[in-house]
């Protein structure tokens, strides 16, 4: 029988183990991209493992071409739900280190905030779901379901092991719905569940032009500035009403239903606030979008690097022989990167000047994807939200990627529910990133709160 008193108490009297659990794992360095940081990757791997194994679940730090990957179970409860929790328990380089106010592996409480690499992406949010079992396996005598947890230590560099572990482990990782929490709440006190992620395809383009570079003054005009070519592609791929120019690219976008433009007009969202916050003096994008529509469910093209020419101090007059770009598009569900790549490929045989050779490289390529807002599962996380946090959710889209949910629903045929303890001002990736105790707490509650609202779903 469900004892929501112990739980509760347990992990109010907790909290403070709680916290300096959080500070432990967050003091380790567990750099994925860093391979002079490998041995430390690997030890936060054991730490979460021996976690998880001293809470009594069997439990395997298994072995990759990289980094490890945890999986650990519970027993299964006839009749009941199997959850599978997915998290990773490594982190983006902490750089640029001079714009840290404190050390980014030194975790520090302030204004009730742990401040530290990883400390809301993602291994805050990752904890709650190991505390909350804890809780459970403390004050009662089996767990309402069976749990899963599968978690990585390459998600910051692309999850490239994991989806050969999903293939070869399917039977052992069946599930009925995946829990993931890594992403934000829609603002300070409004919990949200995120339905709806997009895509990506990311690309290089390369063009190269005269086989080194020459003198602007004696050639300039005479052949053709790879520099010159590269800015003219560019400003194509936009029309002045904000659209990517990618032949055919809107064609297989599903519109937003009216219960989505209703649902994202209700939410409070205060545009002022938001340029304010991001430190801008207006918004633009594609016409006829609200600002949210265009951040969580429209496609985009945006350019993330440029290299080309002299870039030092003072002048230098020169014709570069070479450029570079790095721009990813944002893709909404039934978009196909493959079918993008190749219209793109089309659009630059096009565009391109003669003089110039070009090369385009894919670097990184999901779909996007949306869950079900009337399912089981996302009625059992609302009312288990509502419980934790002492607010209904809102459900909201994402306009960021995480590729591994599309593998859950292709490996496993499950769907995920994006349950985000963060705020959108934790800075995740960037110099201070941040993650609130009382969101961890909450998180926690929630978590717990979870398994017993999914042990009420009758499967039998």
């Amino acid at each position: 029988m469900f004892d929501r008193q112990a739980i509760e108490e347990y992990i109010k009297q907790n909290r403070a183990n709680f916290e300096q659990q959080l500070v432990d794992l967050l003091s380790i360095p567990s750099v994925s991209a860093d391979p002079q940081q490998a041995i430390e990757v690997t030890r936060a791997g054991q730490w979460v493992a021996d976690r998880l194994t001293s809470l009594g679940l069997a439990t395997e730090l298994a072995s990759t071409a990289g980094h490890p990957i945890i999986f650990a179970q519970s027993p299964e409860i006839p009749g009941r739900p199997t959850v599978l929790v997915y998290g990773h328990y490594d982190v983006q380089p902490p750089d640029p280190l001079d714009e840290w106010l404190t050390p980014p592996f030194e975790p520090t409480i302030c204004d009730g905030n742990v401040v530290a690499r990883g400390a809301t992406d993602d291994k805050g949010q990752m904890l709650t779901h190991i505390n909350s079992l804890e809780a459970w396996v403390r004050t009662h005598d089996k767990l309402p379901i069976q749990l899963k947890y599968l978690i990585e230590g390459e998600e910051e560099v692309g999850s490239e092991n994991i989806e050969p572990f999903l293939v070869r482990h399917r039977d052992a990782l069946a599930c009925d719905v995946v829990v993931v929490s890594d992403t934000s709440q829609f603002a300070p006190g409004q919990p949200a569940i995120t339905y709806g992620l997009r895509g990506i395809a990311y690309y290089q383009l390369n063009l190269e032009g005269p086989g080194q570079d020459l003198h602007s003054g004696t050639f300039g005009g005479g052949v053709t500035n790879p520099a010159n070519a590269l800015a003219q592609i560019i400003s194509a791929m936009h029309d002045e009403l904000g659209r990517v120019q990618i032949p055919h690219f809107y064609d297989d976008v599903v519109p937003l239903s009216d219960r989505e433009r209703e649902q994202f007009a209700a939410l409070a969202f205060d545009e002022v606030a938001f340029m304010n916050q991001i430190g801008v003096d207006g918004v633009t994008g594609e016409e006829g979008y609200s600002t949210l529509a265009r951040r969580w469910a429209r496609p985009t093209l945006d350019i993330h690097g440029l290299t080309s020419g002299y870039q030092g101090e003072g002048p230098k007059t020169i014709i570069p022989g070479r450029a570079q770009a790095k721009f990813s598009c944002r893709l909404v569900p039934n978009q196909d990167p493959a079918k993008i790549t190749e219209d793109l490929r089309a659009l630059l045989a096009r565009l391109c000047p003669p003089g110039i050779q070009w090369e385009l490289v894919e670097m990184q390529g999901s779909a996007g994807i949306v869950v079900p807002l009337d399912s089981h599962y996302m009625e059992a996380a609302s009312a288990a939200i509502e419980q934790g946090f002492g607010k209904r959710p809102v459900f909201i889209r994402e306009g960021g990627s995480i590729p591994i949910v599309n593998s859950f629903r292709d490996q496993l045929g499950a769907d995920t529910l994006l349950l985000g303890w963060g705020q959108n001002d934790d800075n995740t990736h960037g110099p201070n990133e941040k993650f609130s105790l009382e969101d961890y707490y909450q998180g926690t509650l929630s978590s717990a709160f979870l398994w017993h609202e999914l042990g009420q779903l009758d499967l039998s």
